[in-house]
């Protein structure tokens, strides 16, 4: 059949201007923007938490497939081929051998990544996914501030050889988590991946101060910047051109405006 040029129309990530760095992609849509508001509100229990949570990864995860994932041509028949010769799709899409590992970062990170992990095995072929598991929280001091990474143990599965790491854990507050996941990765775990990716859908700066330092190669994908401590001159800046004014934690390191302790709303353990 004849090749349709649309079927080969490069695509582009919608994302906001920011100063953050090339590896930053923070997400410009009105309608994943008012889905993360709702989110954000005291009024919004479960079931409707995972609901609106499902309705934001997908469109993370949609990003984040087009703009890692590389493409094949492929000519697959419809269900017209029977009445039709013209009946088959020829043309891009995302390439169906890519290895992917998702990584499950308990408990904010347990819906997400499970999320994520049925849609791979939808889009590609299941058995190159896998989901990998740590069972990890904040260290606290008695004054409530962050001081670490509790990590309880984890399940890893295999190597990530060529493999898409995948780390969607909701929240990107101070990234202390996250360092330490990547830094396991990186050390711990047999395999060089084609790409580590954080899916998170609120930031802050010391978060991407943090990671970008840390892990200057690792692509972050965000819903929402929030720098709701910033100066008001600050805040009517272009996001990132004064990082080191730019603040979104508390004290306590909990983003604002954030949307609470999303570990604990998303499973009713108020712990």
């Amino acid at each position: 059949m004849a090749r349709d040029h649309s079927y080969f129309a490069p695509h582009h990530v919608s994302e906001i201007e920011h100063q953050y760095g090339p590896n930053v992609h923070i997400l410009s849509s009105p309608y994943i923007r008012t889905l993360l508001a709702k989110f954000g509100r005291e009024q919004i229990v479960q079931p409707t938490l995972n609901i609106i949570l499902e309705s934001l990864y997908a469109g993370l995860m949609a990003e984040v497939v087009n703009h890692v994932m590389p493409l094949e041509e492929v000519s697959w028949d419809t269900r017209m081929k029977g009445l039709s010769e013209a009946g088959t799709y020829q043309g891009q899409v995302i390439d169906q051998s890519t290895k992917v590992v998702t990584v499950d970062l308990a408990r904010a990170g347990i819906f997400p990544s499970h999320l994520c992990f049925q849609n791979m095995c939808t889009l590609l072929e299941p058995q190159n996914i896998r989901q990998d598991h740590f069972y990890m929280q904040r260290k606290v001091n008695e004054q409530g501030e962050v001081i670490g990474v509790d990590v309880a143990g984890s399940k890893i599965g295999g190597d990530v050889e060529d493999a898409v790491v995948l780390f969607p854990d909701p929240m990107g507050a101070t990234g202390g988590s996250l360092c330490y996941a990547l830094d396991y990765y990186k050390k711990e775990v047999v395999g060089t991946p084609k790409k580590m990716v954080c899916m998170q859908i609120l930031i802050t700066p010391e978060f991407v101060k943090r990671i970008t330092k840390e892990h200057p190669e690792v692509e972050i994908f965000a819903l929402r910047m929030d720098r709701g401590l910033s100066s008001q001159e600050v805040l009517d800046s272009v996001p990132g051109s004064n990082i080191e004014q730019e603040r979104g934690l508390t004290e306590i390191q909990y983003i604002v405006p954030g949307a609470g302790g999303v570990g604990e709303i998303l499973n009713n353990s108020f712990v």
